[in-house]
Formats: structure tokens, sequence, C-alpha cells
């Protein structure tokens, strides 16, 4: 693989550290600002809410820049959202300090996914936006955990601190890993970018992003949470569940890559959604138990982000195919698609918290999965249709 995706996967590193390692701090920032859970759950939400806009709007603003000067413009962006969150002096600062931070990732992952599947081989296209994930399931296996050890510690800003240190030395690495000639494809127009927004083949996918993601993020917003008050664990046991959580993701991305290079996107989400609710289902009653809430997160994590590398090359396949002149748009499109359903299922989360009860976060994520299931036979079932009728057509002008 080329050293370009390695620096890709180090600045995914430090971008993947500061959005999920709040999951951890959630009960630690609620209790240190006076906000309730919910509240402190808004972190993960409008963090959400700004890759969304990030992703479509900063992408296509930013199409004829020099890929290369955009990412260090992006890491730029982070490491100042990092540093202005470390020295927050109220709650809702540190609301804009996370929406600042999550611009920049929208961007980053938005245009990452393009060149990933760029410098590859065709048949190296989910392992290469794999890799380049895997950034993320690494900041979980280290990042995150210890970066909730850090936060219940020595304070949560002094997590913040040392994230915008780690977007210094990822600005650095990608100042001297990637290169200046990379490839770029031609800036959509306005018209080729708001076929992206109408394409029915596309909004099936983001749908199923959203979904896919949205039933994931009811539940893990408050793991924590559900981890002490649930299972009974005490806050100096979180870090370590998040380490098993994310050894347990690192290889379910990279085995979600293999899978849908393999087996084809459709195949592989069907897998991967059909676990996911088979799995928060059945972390509604093994949560109560300390032994069996650790083997059914072990469990959760193969599969919660193994669905990341079929639903981005899915959607740059049929780009490809329906919006050919805006496939960077379209990738944009379905990062903010998939932080849609995280801020979807954080605020949905938060309001199970407060009107019911940290368990049926999990039965009610599992409902949701279901539904990205459902949408990704739909999207099957059409592709099938499609390449019938094509196949049709070709036979009926043979003869």
């Amino acid at each position: 693989m080329p050293i370009a995706l390695f620096a890709l996967t180090l600045s995914a590193f430090a971008i993947g550290t500061t959005e999920f390692v709040i999951v951890g701090l959630v009960p630690t920032i609620a209790t240190d600002l006076g906000v309730t859970l919910p509240s402190a759950g808004l972190l993960v939400s409008l963090y959400a809410v700004g890759v969304a806009v990030g992703a479509p709007v900063l992408t296509a603003l930013t199409g004829k820049w020099n890929r290369k000067h955009v990412l260090l413009s992006l890491m730029a962006l982070f490491v100042a959202g990092n540093i202005l969150a470390w020295q927050a002096p109220s709650y809702e600062s540190l609301i804009l300090a996370r929406i600042l931070t999550g611009l920049a990732h929208g961007v980053f992952f938005s245009i990452g996914s393009t060149i990933a599947t760029g410098l590859v081989a065709k048949e190296k296209e989910a392992s290469a936006i794999a890799i380049m994930f895997t950034g993320l399931t690494v900041a979980l296996v280290t990042g995150v955990p210890l970066g909730t050890w850090i936060g219940q510690n020595f304070g949560w800003r002094a997590t913040f601190l040392v994230v915008s240190a780690l977007g210094t030395l990822a600005l650095i690495g990608s100042a001297l890993l990637v290169p200046n000639n990379l490839k770029q494809s031609k800036p959509a127009t306005l018209s080729e970018q708001m076929k992206v927004l109408v394409q029915p083949r596309l909004v099936l996918v983001y749908l199923m992003t959203i979904l896919g993601y949205g039933g994931t993020f009811t539940a893990f917003t408050y793991l924590a949470p559900i981890l002490q008050e649930e299972a009974g664990f005490a806050p100096s046991a979180i870090s370590l569940i998040m380490l098993v959580y994310g050894v347990s993701v690192a290889v379910g991305n990279i085995y979600g890559g293999k899978l849908a290079d393999k087996k084809g996107p459709i195949r592989a989400l069907t897998i991967i959604f059909s676990a996911l609710a088979v799995i928060l289902f059945a972390l509604t009653f093994t949560m109560g138990s300390k032994v069996a809430a650790v083997i059914t997160v072990l469990v959760w994590g193969a599969f919660a982000f193994g669905n990341v590398p079929g639903l981005q090359v899915y959607v740059v396949q049929l780009a490809e195919k329906f919006t050919p002149n805006a496939v960077d748009v379209a990738s944009g499109l379905n990062i903010a698609a998939f932080n849609i359903g995280i801020a979807v299922g954080s605020i949905l989360g938060g309001a199970i918290v407060d009107g019911m009860q940290l368990s049926d976060t999990a039965w009610i994520g599992a409902i949701i999965s279901v539904a990205a299931l459902l949408v990704t036979r739909y999207s099957g079932y059409l592709d099938k249709r499609a390449l019938s009728t094509a196949n049709t057509a070709n036979n009926t002008t043979s003869a």
C-alpha cells in the first residue's frame, strides 16, 4: 500500500481520538460542568453536526484546492479546535470547540476516502479505505482509553491538550509524507452537486449509513454510564473496557474491508447489520452482569465499525455510475450521513435516558439496526434488477 495511506491513517488516529474520547468522559464532564448526562451527550451530537455540515459544504468549497493543502489546513483547524476545548471556560464554549473540530473531521474523511481509493487498484479499494479508517480504530484501542484515563485522573481538559499535541504530530506527518501531486478530480459544478442530493440510489445509501450508525450510537454514546450504573463497574475500569472494545473494533474494521472486497458491499453489510441487531438486543439483558456485559461489548466492537469500508466503497461505486463528476461530493455526503446517524442516535439516546431507562438504549438501537438491514437488502434488490435489465437489453441488441 502507498505510504500516503499511512499518512492519512496518522491523521485519522488524531481525529478519531478526539471524536470518540468524549464517550468515556460523558459522566466526568457532566459532573464537572454541572450539566445532565443528556446535556453532556450533546457534545457527541454537536460534534457530529459539525462533521455533517463540514463534509459536503467544505468539500465542495475546497474542490479546486490542492489536496495536500486542504489536508494541512484541516489539521491546523483541528489543532485549534482542541486547544479551544482545553481552554473552554464554559459548557457553551466547549460546544463551539467541538463544532469547529467536527468541521475539520468532515472534510478530512471525505477527501481521504477518495484519495485512498485513487491510490490503489480497483480490487483493493475497500481494503485501502479500511487501512485509512484503521486510524479511527487504533484511536479506539489506544487514544480513547488513554484519553479517558487522563480525563479521569487529571481532568477532562488535559485530555484535549494531549489530543491537540497528537493533532500537531499528525500535521507534521502529513506535511512530510503526503505527496504534493495527489490525484485530483475536476471540481463538480453546482448542478452536478445537486444531482448527488436528489439521486435516489445515493440517497438510499445515505439512509443505510444514517440508520446503521444511528442504531449503534443510541447505546454507544452512553456506554460509560451503562457500564457504571447498570453493570456496576467503577469509573476507573471504564478506560480498560474501552481498550477491550477498541481492540475488537480494530479487528472488525479490517475484516469488514476484506469482507466487502470478497463478497461485495451489499452482502458484507447484510452480515454486519444483522449481527449488530442481535448484539444490541442481547446487550439489553447482559448489561446487568459484569462478565456478560464485557463479553457483549467485545463482540459488539467487532461489528460496530465494520460497516464503514462497505458503505464508503458502495457510495463511491454508485457515484461513479450515477454522478461521475461529483464523486468527491457524494463521498462527502456519506461522511455527513455517518455523522447525522451519530447525532440522531446520541440525541435519541439522550431522550431515552431522560424518559425511560439506560438499558432501553440497547434494544431501541437494535430496532434501528434492523431498519438499516432492510434498506440494505432493498438497495441490493435494485442492483440486481438493474443488472438483469442491462443483460436483457444486451441480449436483445446482440440478437
